[in-house]
């Protein structure tokens, strides 16, 4: 049976074991290019992954001109531009300062800022962290000291509602309902004043690069034992007042939006893959401001339902029960040399054979056992072989089966 189960490569050292690092961190950036098979790709930070009008204007203008003609969305609601030349870097840094998606080239790696994407939107959840998403970004990138933080250091802001609080967050903040937050970092936590709870994020940032000076850690996960934050320390510098509180148990893991209406005056839609095309982007742009999420999708806000025919019809998911729902895959063969599969191209095929199910699971393929942009929670993973077949859940199944091996894999619990 091939039941959900999420994947467990190694991502940090094992209890007692150095962390050895071979490299400085070259996590690809807006400015710092990544090479790859398929030509330079950017990765833009977008705090909370939220995006003006105007700022999607240009995304759309930028991809058209300068890349491959779309704009993917990562599992950190940031967007990536693949298919770059060479040569683009300075016109491409020159088109998003001009509209503000670069407020700071010495930050702009480490604005990785997560949070409940239908915050204020819907009714639900304890604060606006959309807010408090805004306000940790000004503090970030008005610190000397933050750019020391890696490129994958990650803040979660979650609303209280659960959606995003299982996001492996470095940092992660939950609202509650009483107008406190709690503040959660490794195996500590504490209760702050929501008001104080950008300042308390930063100041948890600060007590993890004290504490990574000697190791060289770049998540807090990646700690040595003998290297432990002195969270408290860090919070009364930064004149916050919190009490240590034990560690809570994990929230409920929220549901990610589904596609269609959200709230009075919002909507949410996906593209196939998490890829927008120039023109699925430009009808956005005619919708309204949008958040990009970390399930590879978008909330449009200030529409209703009237809208979604239009957006329908250039190929976005408008509705729950479209086979591209909860299906998605790494940039696999040819843009990665490291992939052993055209895994996008599978993918068609296993979205098509769960067409019409409802509540099924997400499944994510993936080209090599790096599993990049994996989703968390629950899940089926479908990993390519060297031989041209797949793992489903670890299971051995010929490529020639793997629709019907996702199709039952996505359905059971």
């Amino acid at each position: 049976m091939l039941a959900a189960m999420p994947p467990t490569p190694r991502t940090s050292p094992e209890s007692g074991e150095p962390l050895i690092r071979d490299r400085g961190d070259a996590c690809p950036g807006a400015l710092r290019l990544h090479p790859a098979d398929d030509g330079r790709l950017a990765r833009l930070r977008l705090p909370a992954g939220r995006l003006t009008i105007r700022q999607l204007e240009v995304l759309a203008d930028a991809a058209l001109r300068l890349g491959d003609g779309q704009v993917s969305v990562t599992s950190r609601g940031n967007a990536e531009l693949r298919g770059l030349g060479d040569g683009c870097g300075a016109e491409l840094a020159a088109l998003l300062a001009d509209v503000g998606l670069l407020p700071s080239a010495a930050h702009e790696r480490i604005r990785n800022i997560v949070a409940s994407p239908a915050a204020g939107l819907d009714g639900l959840g304890c604060a606006d962290v959309q807010l408090w998403a805004g306000e940790l970004d000004t503090l970030l990138c008005a610190q000397e000291w933050t750019p020391s933080l890696s490129g994958r250091f990650l803040f979660v802001l979650d609303d209280g509602r659960g959606d995003v609080a299982g996001l492996g967050g470095d940092v992660t903040l939950i609202a509650e309902p009483d107008g406190t937050a709690l503040l959660h970092v490794g195996d500590e936590a504490y209760r702050v004043a929501a008001a104080d709870a950008p300042r308390a994020a930063l100041a948890a940032s600060d007590a993890f690069l004290r504490a990574a000076r000697e190791s060289g850690a770049w998540r807090v996960r990646e700690l040595p034992e003998d290297e432990a934050l002195d969270l408290a320390a860090a919070l009364a510098r930064a004149g916050v007042d919190a009490e240590r509180v034990p560690v809570p148990p994990p929230l409920p893991q929220g549901a990610p939006p589904v596609p269609g209406v959200l709230g009075a005056d919002a909507l949410y839609v996906l593209a196939p893959l998490g890829r927008f095309t120039t023109g699925q982007l430009r009808a956005l742009a005619a919708t309204g401001p949008v958040r990009l999420t970390p399930w590879r999708g978008v909330v449009v806000t200030g529409a209703g339902a009237g809208r979604l025919p239009a957006l329908a019809a250039y190929g976005l998911i408008t509705r729950p029960d479209s086979p591209w729902t909860g299906v998605g895959a790494c940039t696999g063969r040819p843009g990665c040399a490291k992939s052993l599969a055209d895994v996008r191209g599978d993918a068609l095929r296993a979205a098509r054979a769960s067409a019409g199910a409802a509540g099924l699971l997400p499944v994510y393929l993936s080209g090599c056992d790096r599993r990049c942009g994996h989703p968390h929670g629950d899940w089926v993973d479908v990993l390519a072989t060297a031989g041209g077949d797949y793992l489903v859940n670890g299971v051995p199944v010929p490529r020639t089966s793997l629709p019907e091996a996702v199709a039952t894999a996505r359905t059971t619990r």
